[in-house]
């Protein structure tokens, strides 16, 4: 079967490149009620946290040297009551934000399935499923750092770092202008590592989709690769494909190594800086042993969440790179953004005419070349021809999966470029050679269209197409459980599905990638019943491989290099002995 092709390849509008000011107008402000309480809970959290330093001090300085037993109960409750906070909002926080934030997730993933849904054949055609599927349910998995865990972490730390460094400078400002240099060295060389690891995850999201999109190929074509041997020429592809990956990766994690060892290093120093500084302040009696415990203590929470930074930073950068795909993708034109599509078809008949239409996948290389003809409504017409002809174009701009470049297809004397999409499909159906069914049974299948259908509709689409003949042999009837793409079931037992499929659909004009070749002669017999009661009444576009197939057809064209050679019925073409007639004798030698 040839596949249809749109002649442009879709492209974004723009390239994005999500800020955190975006993230937090789209993200964050839309949640700010949630994000609020959170951030109360967070200085809740962070000012209790403060509470056992500040007690530590009063214990060494005041309970200790005073031997003030019920002042040491009271500081152990004050503690304890402390302790308690912290883990009851440190509970509420993971509930409410990080539950948010998965929430945010399915959201997300359900909007960008529904984008990619409206996007036009032509972008299924030149994407692979399996990276789709890593850009739907991969990319947008970052946000939760934005709205969970690393949005807790980013301002309940600095918080915590700023209530630290004004204790810090109360206590002793000489000591925390020492630490503060080292500190501000490091988030220097932290800030130019977010800059160079963007990119890096933006990559890796790519990457990533097309290694899942490969191996997604691979698993469906299992059969193919078994047939030919070609187990270890797959292992190399997929393998080179997680190798790029690794590389990828390890760049990051270079990134991140430097960061690590640098505030390892200078808060090192600082912390050596500190002992000196305050040793010799003790010996001077200049500091007590709680002041100098106590300046630790908090210069621990000051240092503790800048050093976080940089795995927070690693989050929101990926979050970030994660965003700009999805953004990336979300702002490619869909199918219904063409504003001249404002027609409404409230009474259908299904005439479709081409007057004139040329098409071309390539600028320049044009696959049809001016192609006049009318399906009348009810009526079959066939496209005979040599593969490569134009046939399947001709079905895809039917079908409006394609847009012709010049001239002008009308439905119902209405110009099918200015139709919305959703007014024609609903009367459109296609059944292609290689038919496409889904995992699950055969009733779930036939239902798709019409999940609403009656059962009585039900039967009357199976026996119409001869799926009872085989589905009475089977244990579970109409709930047979078919496989992925019904691999349980024969070519034939699959196309009768299809057909059940689009009798029950009951559409007004139907599209058929000729359903009977490669079939065997009793399969061939019972589609050809399913057709026959498919095609009353609705206009058909039928794709013809076997010629003795289409006799019955209202109207033959025979596209030769993208032009009708031949029109007319199969007598009248037979006649002429023309084409269509060396192509019909050749058939039947065979």
């Amino acid at each position: 079967m040839q596949h249809y092709k749109d002649q442009p390849k879709d492209t974004p509008k723009k390239k994005s490149k999500v800020t955190m000011t975006q993230a937090f107008k789209t993200i964050i402000w839309p949640r700010r009620n949630l994000v609020f309480i959170g951030l109360i809970l967070i200085v809740i959290r962070s000012l209790s946290g403060l509470v056992l330093p500040w007690q530590s001090k009063v214990l060494l300085d005041e309970v200790v040297p005073g031997k003030d037993m019920s002042q040491l109960y009271s500081l152990l409750g004050i503690v304890i009551v402390a302790i308690l906070i912290q883990s009851a909002t440190s509970f509420l926080l993971t509930r409410i934000l990080s539950v948010q934030a998965q929430y945010l997730i399915s959201e997300l993933r359900a909007q960008v399935q529904k984008k990619v849904l409206s996007l036009p054949i032509s972008f299924f055609d030149n994407t692979k499923s399996g990276a789709l599927v890593s850009r739907i349910m991969s990319d947008v998995e970052g946000v939760r750092n934005l709205i969970g865990t690393g949005l807790v972490q980013l301002v309940g730390g600095s918080f915590t770092a700023i209530v630290s460094l004004i204790i810090l400078i109360n206590l002793n400002p000489w000591m925390t202008l020492f630490v503060f240099v080292p500190i501000s060295v490091f988030g220097i060389i932290a800030l130019k590592a977010f800059g160079y690891i963007r990119p890096i995850f933006r990559k890796r999201g790519q990457i990533n989709a097309e290694v899942k999109g490969r191996l997604t190929e691979t698993l469906a074509g299992v059969r193919v690769i078994k047939a030919f041997n070609a187990e270890s020429q797959e292992n190399e592809t997929f393998e080179k494909g997680v190798d790029r990956l690794f590389q990828n990766v390890k760049k990051s994690l270079t990134a991140t190594a430097i960061m690590t060892s640098s505030s390892t290093f200078l808060i090192g120093i600082a912390t050596t800086g500190i002992m000196g500084i305050g040793g010799y302040y003790m010996m001077n009696d200049s500091m007590t042993t709680g002041e100098f415990l106590f300046f630790t203590l908090i210069l621990g929470f000051m240092i503790a969440p800048i050093v976080q930074m940089g795995n927070i930073g690693s989050q929101l950068t990926e979050a970030l790179a994660g965003l700009d795909r999805t953004e990336e993708l979300m702002n490619m034109a869909s199918e219904e953004d063409d504003t001249e599509r404002t027609i409404q078809l409230d009474e259908f008949d299904g005439e479709i005419v081409f007057d004139d239409v040329s098409f071309a996948y390539e600028e320049g290389k044009e696959v049809l070349r001016n192609i006049n003809f009318k399906a009348g409504s009810g009526s079959v017409t066939a496209l005979v021809g040599s593969s490569g002809s134009g046939k399947s174009t001709i079905a895809g701009l039917s079908a409006t999966f394609l847009n012709p470049q010049s001239g002008k297809i009308t439905i119902d004397n209405k110009d099918l470029s200015k139709v919305n999409l959703n007014s024609y499909r609903q009367h459109l159906g296609v059944v292609l050679q290689d038919e496409f069914l889904f995992e699950g049974t055969i009733r779930e299948n036939i239902m798709f269209p019409r999940p609403g259908a009656s059962e009585s509709q039900l039967l009357q689409a199976v026996d119409a197409a001869y799926v009872s003949e085989f589905t009475d042999r089977f244990d579970d009837g109409l709930e047979t459980l078919i496989g992925e793409r019904g691999v349980k079931l024969s070519g034939g037992q699959r196309q009768r599905i299809a057909i059940a499929r689009a009798i029950l659909a009951d559409p007004k004009i139907i599209i058929l990638d000729e359903a009977t070749s490669n079939l065997d002669t009793e399969s061939e017999g019972y589609i050809q019943k399913s057709l026959s009661e498919l095609t009353k009444n609705r206009t058909t576009i039928v794709i013809a491989h076997r010629l003795s197939t289409i006799k019955r057809a209202d109207q033959i064209l025979v596209i030769e290099k993208g032009r009708i050679a031949e029109r007319g019925t199969h007598d009248e073409l037979i006649a002429a002995q023309g084409r269509y007639y060396d192509l019909y004798t050749y058939q039947a030698k065979i």
